[in-house]
């Protein structure tokens, strides 16, 4: 017999079915025993009736998380035995035969609820049992649904996704990479990307246009509720031979069009999204990502809105990267390659806390969930803002090659890099963008279910011609 999914039982009323999954609770009522069994797509009750003595005698040992195979007949419920809180509590199973396919040991904690009341670094170490729980479930799927429909969204508007290096440069843009040993090179070391920020401007030069991807970034910088650490995922897009209007149209039906499709429970609380001056935002709420909610104790209420014209410079603090000639006394209000407003170009040798960029912010609900901007696509106006920022000669050396390629026929360009993880945790509400993240680090650093990060063997470190000195002394290779 052919395995039928939970979530297909109606079709199937007084007709032979066969499911499998887990057992999520037992109750044995002496003379009828009942298992909830749940399968990617649902849950449903099973009964066995005392008239199957050989199969209640099987099921005395079978408890929560056990895997089993049912066989047996879906009945519609009698009317006062409906559960109209659940999605099958119209329908049960009465089963005809039980096979266990495999035992599960008692789980360290409860799998029943939404687990926020339980350790989280427990909750991380067992992060296959914590997957299992409906919650988790419909956050995995969520990603999914939200990768096929902005694919198929680009693509059907002439968008090409491509997919950039995982091994990459390490340069100064503004938070810690994650440096790989490069075997083949001794003393050498590739960077893991904070983002496909200088790809994705070299396809424009290539003239792929219109470009795409639902790339992994890495910054080794502290978590945060919203910011998970180590690695996120961001739908980045860059478009060439626009204007911010362009990328603002394009990003705001995107994501309106997702929400009503995937998520119609959800309402978008105004369209078109609000406009917002930086300046307006903080002087108005106090922030430039304002929670515009007009009742925040709605849960399905999404209020999007952008904020726009941000400062191109703010004053460079001691935890600034760009620190290079000692000499500067600004850092990038969002990137270094942000293009100042065009009537602001001259207030760059003049006075540059005045320029304003063309940044554009994505907000939902309080949470910054995009950014992107005009590029700057003048090799000169670049390497004006590389000597504002501080950069000395050997800095701006490691970016000879965005230089050089913009000395051939660079078109003007500029994009959006929403955060798929932080955008699903604003419009889940979600208390913590872990929670949208298989398998995330945990807030010291670790991926706590396979024990990482861990110490490389002397061969190994040997081989690479590293020598790790001993800061933590759990590191035995080290010296």
């Amino acid at each position: 017999m052919k395995r039928v999914f939970i979530d297909e039982l109606h079709q199937y009323i007084e007709k032979p079915v066969l499911i499998k999954g887990w057992v999520s609770v037992r109750r044995d009522h002496g003379k009828l025993v009942f298992f909830d069994i749940r399968d990617v797509s649902g849950h449903v009750q099973t009964v066995l009736l005392p008239s199957h003595k050989d199969l209640k005698s099987s099921a005395e040992e079978i408890r929560s998380e056990w895997v089993v195979e049912i066989e047996g007949l879906v009945h519609a419920r009698p009317e006062k035995l409906v559960n109209k809180d659940e999605p099958n509590g119209d329908i049960e199973i009465e089963a005809t035969s039980l096979t266990v396919i495999n035992p599960s040991l008692t789980p360290p904690f409860d799998l029943r609820g939404d687990g926020m009341d339980i350790n989280e670094e427990l909750r991380l170490k067992h992060r296959h049992l914590d997957l299992r729980r409906p919650r988790m479930l419909r956050n995995m799927r969520a990603q999914a649904m939200v990768g096929k429909f902005v694919r198929e969204y680009l693509t059907a508007r002439r968008f090409t996704e491509v997919s950039t290096p995982i091994l990459t440069k390490t340069t100064p843009e503004g938070a810690r990479d994650f440096l790989v040993p490069a075997r083949k090179v001794p003393g050498s070391f590739y960077a893991l990307p904070q983002s496909p920020q200088q790809y994705k401007q070299l396809l424009m030069v290539a003239g792929i246009e219109r470009y795409f991807q639902l790339a992994r970034c890495f910054r080794d910088e502290d978590p945060r509720a919203d910011r998970a650490y180590g690695e996120f995922t961001q739908l980045d897009i860059e478009m060439s031979f626009v204007e911010q209007e362009d990328i603002l149209v394009l990003a705001e039906g995107l994501f309106t069009d997702m929400v009503e499709a995937l998520f119609p429970e959800k309402h978008i609380s105004e369209k078109p999204w609000p406009r917002l001056t930086h300046r307006d935002a903080v002087v108005k709420y106090g922030t430039d990502k304002p929670d515009l909610r007009k009742n925040k104790e709605d849960p399905n209420e999404l209020a999007f809105a952008w904020t726009l014209d941000f400062p191109l410079f703010t004053e460079q603090s001691e935890d600034d990267f760009f620190h290079g000639s000692g000499k500067a006394t600004f850092a990038p209000s969002h990137h270094m390659f942000t293009s100042p407003h065009p009537e602001d170009v001259t207030l760059l040798d003049t006075d540059p806390t005045l320029v304003r960029g063309l940044q554009h912010d994505m907000v939902l609900n309080g949470f910054e969930v995009g950014g992107g901007s005009i590029r700057i696509h003048d090799a000169k106006i670049q390497k004006k803002v590389f000597d504002l920022i501080g950069f000395n000669e050997t800095q701006k050396a490691e970016f000879n090659h965005m230089l050089d390629a913009f000395s051939y026929g660079v078109p003007p360009h500029g994009g959006i890099a929403p955060g798929i993880d932080r955008f699903l945790m604003a419009l889940l509400g979600e208390q913590s963008v872990r929670e949208v993240i298989a398998f995330p680090m945990t807030g010291n650093g670790r991926l706590a279910t396979m024990g990482v990060p861990t110490s490389a063997s002397f061969e190994q470190l040997q081989e690479l011609g590293i020598i790790a000195i001993k800061k933590n002394k759990e590191l035995p290779n080290a010296i």
